[in-house]
């Protein structure tokens, strides 16, 4: 029987995305479940992460169809698509990169701007503009197969766009610094980087998730 619990929701500040941890879903037993990337930076923090996990997590790369929309349409889609060609559990990542002077764009579209602009580039865009903040968020999307609920948790750090430095990480890490550090995401170690970044937390919140809907 599917379990609900309430979403959890906050505002993030300077625009109009959610944080929501939403716990609908099918329990989930011990079968391996796969994790669906095929960016090698990203599957290297999520194995840090999960390793002590005592789920079993298989890594693989899919092509998925590139949806357009909010957050949290895009990963459901992207996460009920992947589960349909697994045939089975499935964890898929999408990540933003919310500019609050932009209203949260690049947002989910951060890729593309990535791809044509460079971190230079993106680091230009609020050239006009005094407010840098921005925030990185990672929302995974779980679910146990297909014809089932999808299970949505975000990972959020808060920082502002600077002029690309570093150069460890990958993507937009060198534009990004963290609230709190003076350095940005590429400038800081593996282990230092993975201690706050919004990938850590939402991994976070999928581990706990996982580890009791398995042992209930």
């Amino acid at each position: 029987m599917l379990r609900s619990v309430r979403a959890s929701c906050k505002l993030l500040g300077g625009n109009n995305f959610r944080s929501c941890l939403l716990m609908d879903g099918a329990m989930v037993r011990s079968a391996e479940i796969h994790f669906v990337s095929g960016n090698p930076g990203k599957i290297s923090e999520a194995e840090s992460i999960m390793k002590d996990n005592n789920i079993k997590v298989k890594y693989m790369k899919l092509d998925l169809p590139e949806y357009q929309g909010e957050p949290n349409f895009i990963s459901e889609a992207k996460c009920k698509c992947a589960a349909s060609i697994v045939k089975g559990p499935v964890i898929i990542e999408d990540t933003s990169l919310a500019f609050d002077a932009l209203h949260g764009l690049p947002g989910p579209y951060v890729k593309w701007f990535l791809d044509k602009l460079g971190p230079e580039g993106l680091y230009k865009l609020l050239s006009g503009f005094e407010d840098k903040s921005a925030a990185a968020i990672c929302t995974l999307a779980f679910s146990e197969g297909p014809e089932k609920g999808v299970n949505l948790f975000h990972g959020i750090t808060r920082g502002k766009i600077v002029s690309p430095k570093g150069n460890k990480g990958f993507g937009w890490d060198s534009c990004f610094l963290p609230d709190g550090k003076d350095k940005t995401y590429a400038e800081l170690s593996f282990e230092e980087k993975n201690s706050i970044s919004h990938r850590r937390k939402a991994l976070l919140l999928l581990k706990d998730f996982l580890s009791k809907r398995s042992s209930a």
